[in-house]
């Protein structure tokens, strides 16, 4: 599996799909994995246009955790609940608990001492 990345959350849809078609005229697109950031917002349309082109491994974090040393600022992977909530509303079973993963988010988020990274737990949660 080779994971092409974001990690500074910059991209945006085409740019992700410009991406895996450059790659997988070199490498077969069932090898590849998405790694999208969320610094601007855009990693669950990088994730969709990903999944146009053929890719079906992405990377995600609770809450949205994480981050990049070498870029101040960068926002961790897309949160993982956002990435399900997407899938499964779309039609696309992923086998998660979403509502166990909500829970896993606040409690991580509460031990932090930080508000959830995932716009589906904040609506959840009440805001």
């Amino acid at each position: 599996e080779i994971s092409l990345g974001d990690t500074i959350g910059v991209g945006a849809h085409e740019e992700a799909r410009a991406m895996i078609r450059a790659v997988s005229g070199e490498v077969p697109v069932a090898a590849l994995a998405g790694h999208y950031h969320d610094t601007y917002g855009q990693a669950l349309s990088n994730i969709w246009a990903s999944i146009e082109e053929g890719v079906r491994v992405f990377d995600s974090s609770v809450s949205g955790l994480g981050g990049c040393p070498y870029a101040k600022g960068a926002s961790g992977n897309v949160a993982s609940e956002d990435v399900v909530y997407s899938l499964e509303k779309s039609g696309i079973e992923t086998g998660v608990d979403l509502d166990a993963l909500i829970d896993i988010s606040l409690w991580i988020s509460s031990i932090l001492d930080r508000r959830p990274g995932s716009k589906v737990t904040l609506a959840r949660a009440g805001g």
